[in-house]
């Protein structure tokens, strides 16, 4: 247990050593990386806001099913819970006769009083239906045309099919920039660590010649690595939060999202994830960057 503590610690302090060693090196890698992982923070917190605006828009577009006229309490009672019951519907609000009418007046806007007098038992009473997953939204009508006392269905199918496709489109784009950013960032580490490799590798000679594992050898460098993404990401962290506080902080910014009827997410709703990542990117950057880099040195 002794021994194993031995090596764990001597791995780990040559790893912290190589970077001190190597300050200048080690500096412009981590200004370096820490470009590519902001770069990267700001399309990431983009694609969750984009994500965001739909999953709100997404909760606003409803499926809005017409009762026949004559319904009793009893059939308008029982349609809420089969509504409720059908996989993917995520509310059911009731739109009564005198609601209809009134909404009726409000499109009208100036002409409403075309409306006056009009009694509102000609109107249907419905249900506004909402989904989870906008995805579904054909499957969803076919279950509720098959349901009793359901006269109409109305929905904005277009709108629908158009949200799924920006959501996806949203979500490729972010993976596509993702893995060509951590490409990127993989190629600046292996090549930072490639040049202290290359100053120690009469070193590595020596050690291999005297019997070290290319486990012995490696890790150290691969140490090296994750310091200098894990530094980088928690400057990055730091630089994408201020940044992102003085975009939301612009009241022209914010104003014309509040007119869409959007809302931005707040950087603390996203800071565990982003956390997340970046120690992910870091840590496997950086092993990913020091394995490639001694490939050459390692060759049995």
């Amino acid at each position: 247990m002794k021994v194993r503590y031995s090596v764990l610690t001597y791995l780990i302090g040559e790893g912290f050593s190589n970077v001190f060693k190597n300050k200048k090196q080690a500096m412009t890698s981590i200004g370096m990386m820490c470009v590519t992982m902001l770069i990267f923070g700001i399309f990431f917190v983009i694609g969750e806001n984009l994500n965001h605006f739909v999953d709100q828009v997404q909760s606003e577009q409803g499926i809005q099913v017409f009762m026949k006229l004559d319904s009793t309490d009893e059939q308008i009672s029982k349609l809420k819970q089969e509504l409720l019951a059908i996989d993917g519907v995520n509310t059911v609000d009731f739109i009564s006769q005198a609601q209809a009418l009134q909404q009726i007046k409000e499109r009208f806007g100036e002409k409403a009083y075309l409306l006056e007098g009009r009694d509102e038992s000609i109107f249907q009473v419905s249900y506004v239906v909402t989904l989870t997953d906008l995805s579904k939204s054909s499957n969803i009508q076919e279950q509720i045309k098959k349901l009793e006392n359901v006269d109409e269905i109305k929905s904005s199918n277009e709108t629908i099919g158009t949200l799924v496709k920006i959501a996806k489109g949203i979500r490729i784009a972010t993976y596509v920039i993702s893995i060509c950013l951590v490409i990127f960032a993989i190629f600046i580490i292996a090549n930072t660590i490639k040049l202290t490799v290359h100053a120690r590798r009469r070193e590595i000679s020596i050690m291999k010649y005297v019997g070290a594992t290319n486990g012995f050898i490696r890790w150290p460098f691969a140490v090296e690595g994750m310091i200098i993404g894990v530094i980088a990401g928690a400057i990055s962290t730091g630089l994408l939060a201020v940044i992102y506080s003085v975009a939301v902080g612009n009241d022209g910014f914010v104003s014309f999202i509040s007119k869409m009827g959007l809302t931005l997410l707040h950087f603390s709703d996203m800071i565990n994830l982003v956390i997340i990542v970046y120690l992910a990117l870091g840590i496997g950057i950086g092993v990913l960057g020091s394995t490639i880099s001694m490939r050459k040195y390692l060759k049995v």
